[in-house]
């Protein structure tokens, strides 16, 4: 592979990672084995709820090969898992919390809790020895439908006796119910936002060691955010001093938001490590993965819409009832809240909107945050309401938002959030023109002519990303900062190492980040190395989620980088005998403005490190500098879809025949990583809008969609190619980067794309997601009496 040429900002370099992953070079978590490496197993509950009324695990300790077996009984002296974000209710009180015990601490809340560890040699005694263990379970009923879940007369929690973990709110509800009682049309629609079950091509892993000699933990694990388990493990739930604690996530086969959060089972690894003084590994299997990974969605949804007699939106009102399952897992309390709730406004100049979110326990896996996190399910609600508004007012879909859109920035919406930048009509008419939309009726009449239905349907979303800033986050209940750190390392001979708190598992950061870099300090790309995932080399940092490692991330990067530059001028000054406010810095050199004076970058390098040739009384060795970023407020990327569906009546199949994705991320770093984060967010999106659902049997609280056999994954037949545009964007206004995010964006605005489409074949008001075989049958046969 050719060297790229600068500049490098702007063109689509080749990702450097990509080399060792598709040679099989790559080193996972399950990868790692480390001396004397033992391993675990956890046994996991049959049950969705139950007490434990004995728990003997005397004959499974002395099962060949077994080195420690570890209950819930080990852990009522350290705390419990922690949620990172406190939501009060309407009332002003705090949200219910219970203990989220690291293994189960008599009684078990949903199939899969974990019950025990066992420690052997290898992992098939481990399995063997588990068993062994005889647990006695009472049964207890099981609560697994969220919009039954305040009346289904079993607690999950003591703490909860109605299963509400809170009744929140925000907006304006005596304006919004007097706007509607007003408004010319009222469009309503209930739905569901259906559960997911994340499938990363790598399943959760970690390997957790302890040396007696230096007193400290090492912790290899499939993690989005190494420092931030670090920080919650040691701080909220074992005790562990910080500093004795190393967190290495390596390359980690994907994440989508399952690999955010502190989960039972490495933390249950690091306690049993240093009781057994043996590394321990645990690699989940993809049956453990079903039942145990934190799953997301799940909202069920009552919305209006009002409109005027020209079809101006005048008020939106919403009801959410979102399910949290049978524990608070780490960011889960805010998915529903502030990352959903503020997003109500979409592209929209709704003058008025009231969100009244009741999140619920079940008895089902705890859910989080999954690729979009809110704003997917956000997206869904106001386009469907859009939508269908048009077909009930019998305006054009593109008319009716074209009225409704925001046109002038800043703009302050009635839900807390203020958007610095957008065109969406650009986007629109880009959609427009590059899906055909022209030629839809000659496309339609084709498929009439072969007996099915065909569709088209629009989705403009918009979403916030580079989830800070802490200020905003703070006063809305976040428990941490979210900033990010950046170091920038530059050695004697001029070579750059980058270290990161932002974690790549699939989006190119080695690439991205190296490309910004050597545009900044004009070198070339391959003098640019970066280093993320090892809180024994990282500063620190708080991760990668809500599409914010650039926008944060490579933010803080620059702002270290040009702190390089500003001291680069001094000793370059006086090297050239100049005053340090004459001298400019362009394309890796240092120059005397005015004169035929510079310095290449390397020679001053090469200087910093040899102090007798420059004033090192008043400039300290080394070039080596750090930075700290938290913005000012969220990226708002924003875009349109259209979607077209081929629909056989008879059967219910769905053919996705044509997709246009039309997207404004503000500037753009590498095309090409760029469409490639978009083409996977619309796989993943129409996936949720018509193949997968994970489903509880409500009776027992049973997984029924618990491996690939009844869990509907999208496949490359199931797509037809895409068309993917990014318009020449709005640049964020506070970042210097002007960058805003698109690692979630084709997962948001696809669902409700897709279903406007199917909803406008069939000439029906709503089809549930999935939109599989059976739900659309049954709506044509509907349509068709």
């Amino acid at each position: 592979m050719n060297a790229p040429q600068a500049p490098f900002v702007g063109r689509s370099v080749e990702r450097r990672e990509d080399a060792r992953f598709l040679t099989g070079r790559g080193q996972y978590t399950d990868d790692i084995t480390l001396a004397d490496q033992s391993y675990g197993y956890f046994l996991r509950s049959p049950y969705a709820h139950a007490r434990i009324k004995k728990l003997a695990t005397a004959a499974a300790a002395k099962a060949p090969g077994v080195l420690g077996i570890f209950t819930g009984e080990h852990f009522k002296q350290v705390g419990g898992l922690p949620c990172g974000w406190l939501i009060n209710s309407l009332d002003g009180q705090p949200m219910k919390e219970p203990r989220h015990p690291v293994l189960a601490d008599g009684k078990v809340r949903y199939v899969g809790d974990r019950v025990a560890l066992v420690v052997a040699e290898t992992l098939a005694q481990a399995k063997a020895a588990a068993q062994l263990i005889d647990v006695d379970y009472d049964e207890l009923p099981a609560v697994v439908d969220v919009a039954k879940a305040a009346t289904a007369g079993a607690a999950v929690h003591d703490e909860a006796p109605n299963n509400t973990c809170y009744h929140w709110g925000i907006g304006d509800k005596d304006g919004v119910d007097a706007a509607l009682k007003s408004a010319a049309h009222v469009t309503t629609l209930t739905f569901r936002n259906n559960r997911l079950i994340p499938n990363a091509i790598e399943p959760r892993a970690a390997n957790a060691s302890y040396d007696a000699n230096a007193d400290s933990y090492t912790l290899y694990v499939a993690n989005q955010n190494p420092h931030v388990e670090r920080l919650l493990m040691c701080a909220f739930v074992l005790g562990i001093p910080e500093h004795k604690m190393r967190v290495v996530a390596p390359d980690v086969g994907g994440g989508f938001g399952s690999k955010i959060f502190l989960y039972g089972e490495e933390t249950a690894l690091v306690f049993a490590s240093k009781h057994i003084k043996r590394p321990i590994k645990w690699t989940a299997e993809r049956s453990e993965s079903f039942l145990a990974d934190a799953h997301g969605r799940d909202h069920y949804t009552t919305a209006q819409l009002g409109t005027d007699k020209d079809g101006h939106f005048v008020a939106l009102k919403v009801d959410t009832k979102a399910n949290l399952g049978a524990y608070l897992s780490t960011f889960a309390s805010a998915v529903p809240t502030i990352l959903y709730a503020t997003l109500l406004a979409g592209q929209y100049k709704t003058p008025k909107i009231w969100c009244e979110v009741t999140a619920m326990f079940t008895n089902t896996a705890p859910i989080d945050a999954y690729r979009g996190a809110g704003r997917p399910e956000a997206s869904y609600l106001i386009e469907r309401m859009v939508e269908t508004a048009a077909t009930e007012l019998k305006i054009d879909p593109a008319e009716l938002r074209r009225r409704n859109f925001i046109t002038s920035f800043p703009y302050a919406t009635p839900v807390g959030l203020t958007y610095d930048t957008g065109d969406y009509n650009a986007t629109l008419s880009k959609a427009i023109e590059a899906g055909d939309v022209a030629g839809f009726a000659k496309r339609k009449a084709a498929s009439e002519a072969k007996g099915l239905k065909r569709g088209i349907g629009y989705s403009a979303y918009i979403e916030a990303c580079g989830i800070a800033p802490s200020s905003v986050a703070g006063a809305l209940g976040a428990r941490a900062g979210l900033f990010e750190a950046g170091e920038v390392r530059v050695h004697p001979t001029g070579k750059v190492t980058i270290f990161t708190g932002s974690h790549s598992h699939g989006q190119g950061h080695e690439t991205t980040f190296a490309q910004v870099v050597a545009d900044r300090l004009g070198v070339p790309m391959e003098d640019v190395s970066i280093e993320h995932g090892d809180t024994g080399k990282i500063l620190f940092g708080m991760g990668t989620y809500g599409s914010r490692s650039l926008a944060v991330g490579g933010t803080a990067i620059v702002k270290a980088v040009d702190k390089i530059i500003a001291k680069g001028k001094k000793i370059a000054a006086h090297l050239m005998e100049a005053a340090d406010t004459d001298v400019v810095y362009e394309g890796g050199v240092f120059k005397v403005a005015g004169t035929d004076k510079s310095v290449p970058f390397a020679s001053v390098a090469l200087t910093a490190y040899v102090p007798h040739n420059f004033p090192h009384d008043k400039l300290e060795p080394g070039l080596n500098e750090n930075a700290f970023y938290d913005p000012s407020n969220f990226t708002y990327p924003a875009g349109t879809y259209i979607c077209e569906v081929e629909v056989d009546p008879a059967t219910g199949a769905v053919k996705i025949d044509r997709v246009t994705a039309s997207d404004d991320f503000g500037n753009v770093i590498n095309p090409m990583i760029v469409e490639g984060q978009v083409h996977g967010g619309l796989a993943q999106g129409f996936g949720q809008a018509l193949l997968e659902h994970g489903v509880y049997d409500e009776q027992t609280g049973q997984l029924l969609s618990g491996s690939y056999m009844d869990y509907a994954m999208p496949r490359a037949d199931d797509f037809p190619t895409f068309t993917v545009h990014t318009v020449k964007g709005t640049p964020c206004t506070h970042n210097p980067l002007g960058v805003k995010g698109c690692g979630e964006a084709g997962a948001i605005g696809s669902p409700p794309a897709l279903i406007n489409a199917i909803c406008n074949a069939l000439g029906v008001k709503d089809v549930p997601m999935p939109a599989s075989p059976y739900n659309v049958w049954k709506a044509a046969q509907a349509a068709a009496r």
